[in-house]
């Protein structure tokens, strides 16, 4: 029976394609799926995915990119959001490994990069562990769309000699375990991922530990996408500009976003008045 044939939840809750023969074990790709515009997709990306028996997937990966694949591929949404998860990621690394051992080929598809904040360490380690073969192919992460997509490089001479990329995501309630004392430092970016919800704290942390609450701060929401929206602030109005903030963002905070194209010419002086109001240049 072909993978685009029915499939049932068994074996412990994993989805299982019904009728696949033995054959010999298939292999996982682990595949950056990019930002969301389907041209930052990578080549080879688009050769492993129209190649797939079977594509795992992120919520966060387009509708246009799922396209890609071979109609008769089986498609297994695995979409997480905030505090709702649609399958355990034990359960995800489960099934990798079962339509692999199948002798499929299987595209886990991953919004961005599969190993930056993708949990894809966490696959390719459960592959290991049960002798399947997994390769990567890297995808380009949200950081590089978002800074592009709003004129605002990550580092730039005289300005930020480093970027770090960190989560604003915390493993329990509450705020991220950061060593906030670095990510103060002047003339670097910080790229908050997961971030929106614990804006307030984040640019509290940074303040306390030395920042300019005068800093440059960027929100991107929908990096390359259609629909993608930018806010253009300080780090101290932070958490207020990011309250209207729905969908998938980046907090992009550092010098360099200074440079950052806003919606509009008169929202660039605004921001500029508001630095010098918080004795910032």
């Amino acid at each position: 029976m072909a993978p685009s044939e029915r499939s049932n939840r068994r074996n412990g809750g994993l989805v299982l394609l019904d009728g696949a023969s033995a054959r010999a074990v298939g292999t996982v790709w682990l595949v950056g799926a990019g930002p969301g515009d389907p041209e930052l997709l990578t080549l080879k990306a688009l050769k492993v995915l129209q190649g797939a028996d079977v594509v795992v997937h992120d919520g966060l990966v387009s509708a246009e990119i799922l396209d890609l694949a071979p109609a008769a591929a089986q498609r297994i949404s695995v979409a997480k959001r905030k505090s709702r998860h649609a399958y355990p990621q034990d359960e995800i690394n489960r099934m990798l490994v079962a339509f692999a051992l199948q002798g499929l080929k299987v595209v886990r598809l991953k919004g961005g990069d599969p190993f930056i904040f993708g949990r894809g360490g966490e696959e390719l380690e459960a592959c290991r562990a049960a002798g399947v073969a997994c390769v990567v192919v890297p995808g380009v992460t949200a950081a590089l769309a978002a800074g592009a997509g709003a004129g605002a490089p990550l580092t730039h001479r005289g300005v930020a000699q480093a970027v770090t990329f960190v989560t604003g995501h915390a493993a329990r309630d509450g705020e991220p375990d950061l060593d906030w004392e670095s990510l103060a430092r002047p003339n670097q970016t910080v790229v908050i991922y997961m971030g929106v919800s614990t804006a307030a704290g984040i640019a509290r942390r940074l303040i306390e530990a030395g920042r300019s609450p005068a800093t440059p701060a960027l929100i991107v929401e929908n990096a390359s996408r259609t629909d993608e929206r930018r806010i253009v602030t300080v780090l101290a109005d932070l958490a207020e500009a990011a309250a209207p903030v729905s969908g998938p963002a980046l907090l992009i905070v550092g010098e360099a976003m200074a440079l950052a194209l806003a919606g509009e010419p008169w929202q660039t002086t605004q921001i500029e008045a508001r630095a010098v109001e918080l004795g910032g240049k």
